[in-house]
This record gives structure tokens, sequence and C-alpha cells, in this order.
């Protein structure tokens, strides 16, 4: 970490659909809701500090269940925020720690959660870590290269990133389109595991990719399904 940031045990969360923050990520939101809008006045004047929680689709089933958050989210800092004139903000959050959801405190008018700060293991020793990082950003520029998504900015701002968690974490966040597996990769606490996890994802991908070119042949994207 670039700073010590003492953690509290309650904090205000955000539970959104779609969405596994990670340590280290940089996420744009939007605060338009009422009760977001009342959260980020109030964290503004004080440690500048929320959790981002992915939405438990699963969990919505059970009675009695409203908006249910994995019970793994990350603790976030703002790091840039401009108010609008109509009462929205725009806000940039640079994610921490990790944490624990260990029980949901209040919903009004936000949702307050009591945490835990949950801490990385290696799983392996650096050189083998420092080996699955390089072999995750040479599957990376794989995927990117074979998929023509325009993600090369980030690409190439990960080649700065040598650590090999920090790596995994933000090529995560920002590269991976699996929610369930990046929900997974943020409940993997072992470092090594992750860039293992996230590497087969990627070759799964990267067949895929290399299927579907030599499916398609000569025809355009628009024109697969006349092959």
């Amino acid at each position: 970490m670039e700073m010590e940031i003492s953690l509290p045990d309650e904090l205000p969360v955000m539970t959104l659909p779609n969405v596994a923050f990670f340590p280290q990520a940089l996420m744009p939101l939007h605060i338009f809701e009422p009760r977001y809008r009342e959260m980020l006045r109030d964290v503004l004047v004080s440690n500048r500090l929320f959790a981002v929680a992915g939405l438990d689709v699963a969990a919505l089933q059970q009675p009695g269940k409203f908006e249910p958050p994995h019970r793994i989210a990350s603790v976030g800092i703002i790091r840039a925020c401009q108010k609008n004139d109509n009462g929205t903000s725009n806000l940039l959050l640079q994610g921490i720690c990790r944490v624990e959801i260990t029980a949901i405190l209040q919903d009004d008018p936000y949702r307050r959660i009591r945490v835990r700060a949950l801490s990385s293991q290696p799983g392996a020793s650096a050189v083998e870590n420092q080996d699955l990082r390089r072999q995750l950003a040479r599957l990376l520029n794989l995927k990117l290269k074979l998929a023509a998504t325009g993600s090369g900015e980030m690409a190439a701002f990960l080649k700065t990133v040598d650590d090999p968690e920090a790596f995994v974490d933000i090529a995560a966040f920002s590269l991976c389109d699996n929610a369930a597996l990046k929900q997974k990769l943020l409940e993997t606490l072992d470092v090594h595991r992750r860039l293992e996890l996230f590497g087969r994802e990627l070759r799964h991908e990267i067949d895929a990719l290399k299927l579907r070119r030599k499916l398609q042949g000569r025809l355009g994207n628009e024109d697969i399904s006349n092959n």
C-alpha cells in the first residue's frame, strides 16, 4: 500500500449488481440515488471511505433479503469527487483492501456494515508468483489481440505493475468479463491460486477466440452467421 489507512469496524456500503471491486483498482461512480447522495455527504466530511459489494443474485430468492451483498467486498477511498448542478456527483474510488462483511447494521438512510479486514497470502515463493504474473501478462496480451477490444491502454499500464497481487487484481477488475469469476478471484486470498484461476480462464477464452476466428474465416464479424 502507498499509505497507511486506519480501517474502521463499521462503514457505509454500496451494493451493486455485476460488480466485484478490487484493491488497487480505480472505479468511476455516478452517485444519483438520494440514499447514496446522503452517504456521500457523510463520507466526504469524515474519512472518505466506503465499501462496494457485489449483489448476491442467488440470495435474492431467499425471503426477507433486500439487496443481499456477497460476503467478501472491498473498501475504497474517494480520490476525486465532482458535484454536479443537479445534485448528482461523479467520483473516483480507489480500492484499498478486501473485507469480510460480518453484519448488516442498518439499511436506512443508507446501508452500513460491520467489516473485518482480510489479508492475502502469497501461496508460493516470490519467484513462482512472478513467473505466473509474466504468464498472465502474455495471456492478456494475446486475448486482447485476438478480441481486438481496444483495451491497449490498460495493457500498457499493467506492464508497469510488477507486484503479482496488484497485477492480478487490477487485471481482473479491468479485463475480466465473467462476473462470477471476478467475485471468486476477489474471494481468493491465496495470490498464487488467484493467478492460476485467472490464467486458466484466459486460456479458455483464448481457445474460444481462436476457434471463432477459424470458423469465421474471411468473413467480417457482422457476416459470421453466413459462414
